[in-house]
């Protein structure tokens, strides 16, 4: 059975007739425990920082959040830090248009947006499922023999669509499907 990414902000009645057989979680920021584990912006600590041999961070976000580089301010390591999960995010209304994202805390060079996605948060993500998140993916996988759905904020499951920002749901899917991008 394939396992299906829906939009957090559908009415649950929407999703539910959509998908009237399916189990239904919740893998967003305010998620019920424990599925609120599988989102990017859960301080597990640890998580490896892409091309920063020895850096780790607390979450996925704090990641992408901490090598965003803007018109106005570079890296920003404070953000591996964090161990809420707010206050991660750095706009653009604030620090000016995004340049890129910085490839390593002490990078020379910038990536694009769908560069970084490759080097940095793939990257990311799978190391927090594979190391973090293992037992909460084997139980995916047994409820993905039915109609599973997981809803997310956003349901982009391409890559290279770089239009709106990349579903981790979607990744958890490809993930427990065998299909992990790149």
């Amino acid at each position: 059975m394939p396992v299906h990414v829906a939009s957090r902000r559908r009415k649950p009645e929407s999703v539910r007739a959509a998908y009237p057989e399916a189990t239904i979680v919740d893998v967003t920021s305010r998620g019920p425990e424990p599925w609120v584990r599988l989102s990017p912006f859960y301080p597990h600590g640890g998580i490896p920082v892409p091309l920063s041999a020895g850096a780790v961070s607390a979450s996925v976000e704090g990641i992408w959040q901490a090598l965003k580089v803007f018109e106005q301010a570079d890296v920003d390591p404070s953000k591996l830090a964090v161990t809420s999960m707010t206050g991660l995010k750095r706009t653009v209304r604030r620090f000016g248009p995004v340049r890129g994202h910085r490839a390593g805390l002490l990078g020379e060079a910038l990536l694009g947006y769908q560069e970084a996605r490759q080097q940095i948060y793939l990257p990311a993500y799978r190391w927090m499922l594979e190391h973090r998140a293992q037992e909460l993916v084997e139980r995916l996988r047994e409820m993905a023999g039915g109609d599973l759905v997981l809803l997310d904020y956003t349901t982009n499951g391409d890559l290279a669509d770089t239009s709106s920002p990349l579903s981790h749901a979607a990744l958890i899917a490809r993930y427990i499907a065998g299909r992990w991008p790149g």
